[in-house]
């Protein structure tokens, strides 16, 4: 079961051992009368008020704190009475009750035509004393306290909401003193009152905010409002919204003001099922279901309005039966609202992200199952909370991360997926066992997701995750997924979606949830999607960087800032990990990689200070050099659990174990062999992890092991991941990757993902091939390869390490190259003598030999760096290789 609950409150738990140690056992019995004992209000303090039936069928209120896990008796009815709403200040000094006096059949059978049906109350608790009558009408009342601000003194006044079945709602001020020890009612005579709300058919209380929501009936539309009341004691209208909702019952609907356990029992056709839910995020919801006339057919409609659009579904349903509950519950859950229909379905819709339906789960079957609910009233007063009516119980809801888990290994849709992902890494308290689950998952699925890239979306919403607690509106600014769309489909589920009016808000100097709220209708307006930091401009601006510093076109000012970035970022993640690593990265410095942390540094860094130009720039650099050296830390991360889970060691990369294999080493480099390999290689890349048991992987140091291979082909989908959204990597994994390649593929292999840009010849990685690597007749097959493919700049710096004739002929050719070009149109002006004691008898290498020396004498020097590589180095080589080719001895 996905979403799990835990009971914060029982009555049988919680209550009933308190009213049998005081002889009220027979509130316990429920047989008799199932409004024995039941919750009639949850106060915004926490505390929980109910009522039962003495042994005499006295009504009694009682008071629990889910705190202090204690009961309290608040007052006594002498009569058999059926409480309809109840209400206790935050002072519990005054207790508002309204209650059913008779049914119409007891007022005809008693000949009271002339008594109010329903009575409304207002008592001094503290202690027991006066009780005064606020309303004596027919119509039903129900009252609700407002409560001040958390640890606020205690207060002289009381503000009371009394909410009429007549349309209309009113605030009354109730002053209090204390007179010999007790708490009386100041006013002698009528209270002071303001009317809040009139023609009203729905309305819905938020204890938390001491918000009021309530709905008027306007021509063919709905028009949302809602009153904000205040610590001083003022309130007032702050939103209204139109909405495109048909109303065909005009009896009032109220939502929290009191739970009586029978209202939910008359499901009609007409009636309006509709909640308004708020996140922390600043995100409203409008959620709403009218059952269908179609038989076996639900639809319900969620309208975000701080998105500005809607999406209605509709759901045929499986199975059903006359004595089901056809009404949607749904539930606050923050992160997500969620649709249940008991036995049917349960659907969790992302409200910060609700434009792809990727990112919401639809759940049918066993996994919308949740077995602790019953089929009766379910209602959800608090955020995450949720209160079982028909029993008497209040659940703690979460969502289950070993079930969410469970869910994705299971899933076979790409939507599912994606959904359990986000939800995973967004929603659910990230835990290091969790990620290192969903690590493997990864690890072991990358070629059975189609639509998406796993890698992409684990690094871009574990950074979104991170990062947007830090400060308000950079969830906005910072990608929270990698894909631009999604085109797919709810399987059980038709969705439409449509645009609607953004409500219209009316505050000033109010923080918290409006501020929120309004921040998001701001970047609805101004197209949201467009400020959302993305690669592309990164990407240009490192390639041109990248070409530019090849011809050496750069200013090195603008270079000098671009890498003290880069240092920023690496001395920022080595102050969170002082530990040992065991992959072997951040060991070495990587031009490329450096570069692009540089410019991400720079890139990310005038994004946010567009549009967060109230925030700091000192703290905008933290915020930068945090999100780029968390994105390291998530690659870093990704690789140790890989690392792990198939048990390598840091000393894979030592080359002297490199046993290449004759049949590797001579397998053609034709096109049609390079096809053939490719083929076998997808074939293994994507069947080998699954294949392999962590438990029997091979640790030794032979080439190419099962286990070596899996983690080499997650490297190559870890570079076309931050590839794809250009990305930088730790320094030293191109080195790393490269080792496991040489490890892992044939050579001809090898050197086409060298040639296409898989791997990538690093100076680390070639400088130990060359030098670690004896020069066998294989192993130079593999480094003449390798030293052919060098770039200028890099095989200047490492052919010196391999002291071979191969690559003494080829530094040679280089170098005459290099003169040549030099030389240019230029001719020889006077020959010169010879460098040899003895000179050498072959005229063409001594004209061409005189020539190199001179333009030498003119100062060109290719190679500074390399003293050893002058004219006697090309002679030298010229004539060893002649030499050899003549099959003769040189000397």
């Amino acid at each position: 079961m996905l979403l799990h609950l835990a009971a914060e409150f029982d009555l049988q738990r919680d209550v009933g051992p308190w009213l049998a140690e005081r002889g009220w056992a027979a509130a316990l019995d429920s047989s008799e009368n199932s409004s024995a004992l039941h919750v009639v209000n949850v106060e915004r303090n926490g505390k929980i008020i109910y009522t039962w039936k003495g042994n005499q069928r006295e009504t009694h209120i009682g008071l629990y704190d889910l705190q202090t896990k204690e009961n309290e008796h608040l007052y006594m009815f002498e009569r058999d009475l059926r409480i309809i709403s109840c209400s206790v200040n935050s002072e519990r000094t005054l207790l508002a009750v309204s209650f059913r006096q008779y049914t119409e059949e007891e007022r005809v059978s008693r000949l009271l035509q002339s008594v109010s049906k329903y009575l409304t109350l207002l008592i001094e608790i503290h202690p027991i004393n006066n009780v005064r009558v606020l309303k004596a009408v027919d119509s039903c009342v129900r009252v609700q306290f407002l409560y001040p601000v958390e640890g606020r003194n205690t207060s002289t006044e009381s503000r009371l909401l009394l909410v009429s079945e007549d349309k209309y709602i009113e605030q009354f001020d109730i002053c209090v003193a204390v007179e010999e020890h007790k708490v009386v009612i100041q006013n002698s005579g009528q209270l002071p009152r303001a009317r809040v709300a009139d023609d009203l058919i729905w309305a819905q209380w938020d204890m938390t905010e001491q918000r009021l929501f309530y709905i008027v009936p306007k021509e063919s539309r709905c028009t949302l409002k809602c009153v904000q009341f205040y610590p001083d004691e003022n309130f007032n209208s702050i939103l209204e919204s139109h909405l495109d909702i048909s109303v065909t019952d005009t009896r009032v609907k109220l939502v929290n003001f009191g739970y009586d356990d029978c209202q939910d029992q008359d499901v009609t056709s007409t009636s309006l099922n509709l909640r308004i839910f708020t996140s922390k995020a600043g995100g409203l919801c409008v959620c709403c279901s009218l059952a269908s006339d179609i038989p076996d057919v639900i639809t319900y409609s969620i309208y975000f309005l701080h998105k500005g659009y809607s999406k209605t579904f509709t759901v045929s349903l499986e199975r059903t039966a006359s004595h089901q509950l056809k009404e949607v519950a749904f539930l606050n859950l923050d992160y997500y609202v969620a649709a249940y229909l008991p036995g049917q379905f349960l659907h969790l819709l992302n409200i910060q992200h609700p434009d792809l339906l990727c990112y919401s789960l639809f759940l049918t079957g066993e996994d919308a199952r949740i077995d602790t609910l019953q089929n009766g009233s379910i209602q959800s007063p608090l955020m995450s909370t949720i209160l079982d009516g028909c029993i008497g119980r209040i659940y703690a809801v979460s969502i289950s991360d070993s079930a969410l888990l469970e869910f994705l290994q299971k899933s076979k849709r790409d939507s599912e997926r994606l959904a359990a992902l986000h939800c995973a890494l967004l929603c659910v308290r990230s835990t290091a066992d969790l990620e290192m689950k969903i690590i493997w998952w990864i690890s072991e699925n990358l070629s059975t997701c189609h639509s998406f890239d796993p890698i992409q979306e684990f690094i871009v919403a574990s950074l979104y995750s991170r990062m947007c607690s830090e400060t308000h509106n950079l969830d906005k600014l910072l990608p929270y997924t990698s894909l631009l769309d999604w085109i797919g489909v709810i399987p059980g589920a038709v969705c439409t979606t449509d645009i609607i009016s953004l409500p219209v808000l009316e505050f000033q100097n109010s923080k918290g949830f409006w501020e929120k709220l309004n921040s998001n209708l701001e970047s609805v307006k101004y197209a949201e999607p467009h400020l959302h930091y993305h690669s592309n401009v990164l990407r240009r601006e490192w390639q041109n960087l990248s070409e530019e510093q090849k011809e050496e076109r750069r200013t090195t000012t603008y270079l000098r800032n671009i890498f003290e970035n880069a240092k920023k970022v690496l001395s920022h993640l080595d102050t969170w990990d002082s530990e040992e690593r065991l992959v072997p990265l951040f060991q070495e410095e990587d031009y490329q990689q450096q570069l692009l942390m540089g410019l991400m540094v720079a890139q990310l860094k005038d994004h946010l200070m567009r549009h967060l130009q109230y925030v700091g720039k000192k703290k905008i650099d933290q915020i930068v050099l945090d999100y780029v050296a968390n994105l390291l830390n998530l690659v870093h991360r990704i690789m140790k659990e890989v690392w792990k889970r198939y048990r390598l060691h840091s000393c894979i990369f030592c080359l002297q174990f490199y046993g290449w294999s004759s049949k590797l080493l001579d397998s053609q480099s034709s096109p049609a062999g390079e096809w053939a390999f490719s083929t076998y290689e997808s074939q293994v890349a994507y069947t080998s992890i699954q294949n392999i048991s962590p438990a029997a992987v091979d640790t030794s140091d032979e080439r190419g092991s099962a286990a070596e291979f899996a983690v080499f082909h997650i490297m190559s989908r870890i570079l076309e991941a931050t590839n794809g959204m250009c990305m930088p990597l730790p320094p030293g994994f191109h080195t790393l990757h490269l080792g496991l390649g040489v490890r892992c593929l044939p050579l001809h292999t090898l050197l086409h993902y060298i040639d296409n840009g898989v791997l990538h010849l690093t100076e680390t990685c070639v400088r130990k091939l060359l030098k670690d690597l004896d020069d066998t007749e294989k192993n130079e097959k593999l480094k003449f390869s390798i030293v052919t493919r060098l770039p200028e700049a890099l095989g200047q710096k490492v052919r010196q390490f391999w002291n071979h004739p191969i690559n003494a002929n080829l530094i040679a050719r280089k170098y005459v190259k290099l003169l040549l070009e030099k030389l240019g149109s230029r001719q020889c002006s006077r020959p010169i003598s010879e460098r040899r004691p003895v000179p050498v008898e072959f005229l063409p290498l001594n004209y061409l030999t005189n020539m190199l020396a001179e333009i030498e004498n003119q100062g060109v020097h290719p190679y500074e760096k390399q003293d050893h590589v002058n004219v006697r180095f090309v002679e030298e080589a010229a004539l060893k290789h002649t030499m050899m080719l003549l099959g003769l001895k040189y000397s």
